[in-house]
């Protein structure tokens, strides 16, 4: 009896929150499209990873998709596969999560963090960045921070004119769109995450986009330890033996998460539809509420993930109280992000101040938002949200 609950324990819903900042439901299909993968015993990189890669770059508008075990991996390959030399310079956000900056550190470059635009607009300013370009410039991170692109346009213009890569940290913003153009496809390559809270939640995982043939080659070969030809080939006789070409990394992605998630790719549009119309009515119920304020605004022409909901808060509200309230409610909140540079890991590469990303980073509350939200969750969270002022 004792080892039954055990292993229901482990395979249950645990509620810890009343309402949780995120929370994942699969449908009966696309759980057992996992298990047939589990069936076939084949169970690393192999067909369901091409056929996700394939899936996701006709989604996307890519030439190329790389899929790999998670966003930080698809960064670190951009950065190993351009490749940065040492003391190459990277301008980028500090309000970021740090698999940002890290990525570029461990391929050799050094971050240079740059400030975010005023006026709920909290990414890189395009303006910040063109300040930050120094002589050892060779790239600029764009974050699509909450799922929203930012100034990509304008980044792309600046690194156009310097001669400079754009690369698109689209952790946040997978189905989202400037224009005509998919996020993640507008730089000169992408990294998308599908970690357990994501819009596409594979538990782990992510993928590498671009449109630049020996960049996409250079990362397929960097994923699986710098060798000629993968186990899958191996396996269908298209190769006997391989080669090591370079030194890699182990970066693959599994087959069931690769199942899973060209299953997911069929429901993400009406996903991120459902987050838009909570994130609306998020914004429109906070209207008469002093204090505290949508930190992302909806813009024409821009169609963000709303992979979070952050709010800012007054200058005047203690944030750890205000917190601490929703809590008290059952409500789970998160601050996006803590600054890079004023943290230890980083601390070697801050060159000075950032006030906006600092004030910001002060007053942000991260809400709860996900697809199946309901409208009780909803009400309630900003019942608690009107009380903690």
């Amino acid at each position: 009896m004792i080892a039954v609950l055990r292993r229901r324990r482990i395979v249950s819903r645990v509620p810890d929150w009343l309402i949780p900042l995120a929370d994942v439901r699969f449908s009966d299909a696309e759980v057992a499209a996992v298990a047939d993968v589990y069936r076939s015993g084949w169970l690393s990189q192999g067909p369901n990873v091409a056929a996700f890669e394939a899936a996701f770059a006709a989604r996307c508008g890519s030439a190329f998709a790389v899929a790999v075990s998670s966003g930080t991996a698809a960064l670190h390959l951009i950065c190993a596969a351009l490749p940065l030399e040492p003391g190459d310079d990277v301008v980028l956000p500090s309000l970021t999560f740090a698999a940002t900056a890290a990525a570029v550190i461990q391929a050799g470059g050094r971050p240079v963090f740059a400030d975010i635009c005023p006026s709920s607009r909290p990414w890189l300013s395009a303006e910040a960045a063109q300040a930050a370009i120094g002589r050892r410039t060779r790239a600029i991170v764009n974050v699509a921070y909450a799922g929203h692109p930012g100034e990509v346009a304008s980044l792309r213009a600046l690194t156009d004119a310097r001669g400079l890569v754009l690369i698109e940290d689209a952790a946040h913003a997978v189905g989202a769109t400037a224009g005509e153009r998919s996020v993640g496809t507008i730089g000169d390559a992408g990294a998308f995450s599908f970690f357990a809270n994501k819009n596409l939640p594979l538990g782990e995982g992510g993928m590498l986009v671009t449109d630049d043939a020996s960049l996409a080659r250079r990362a397929r070969l960097l994923r699986s330890h710098g060798i000629s030809a993968d186990t899958w080939a191996r396996h269908r006789g298209e190769e006997v033996d391989y080669a090591v070409l370079e030194p890699g990394f182990n970066y693959r992605l599994d087959e069931p998460r690769a199942a899973l998630g060209t299953m997911l790719l069929g429901r993400l549009a009406d996903d991120n539809a459902k987050r838009e119309r909570l994130a609306r009515e998020y914004a429109a119920a906070l209207e008469p509420i002093d204090g505290v304020s949508p930190a992302v605004a909806a813009e024409p022409g821009v169609h963000s993930a709303w992979h979070i909901f952050p709010v800012l808060l007054d200058p005047a509200i203690d944030r750890a109280a205000f917190r601490a309230h929703l809590r008290s409610e059952g409500v789970q909140t998160s601050v996006h992000y803590p600054p890079l540079h004023l943290s230890p890991a980083f601390a070697a590469f801050a060159a000075g101040r950032l006030p906006v990303t600092e004030d910001y980073a002060r007053r942000t509350v991260t809400l709860p938002l996900f697809p199946h939200m309901t409208g009780s969750q909803h009400a309630h969270v900003l019942q608690a949200v009107a009380a903690a002022r």
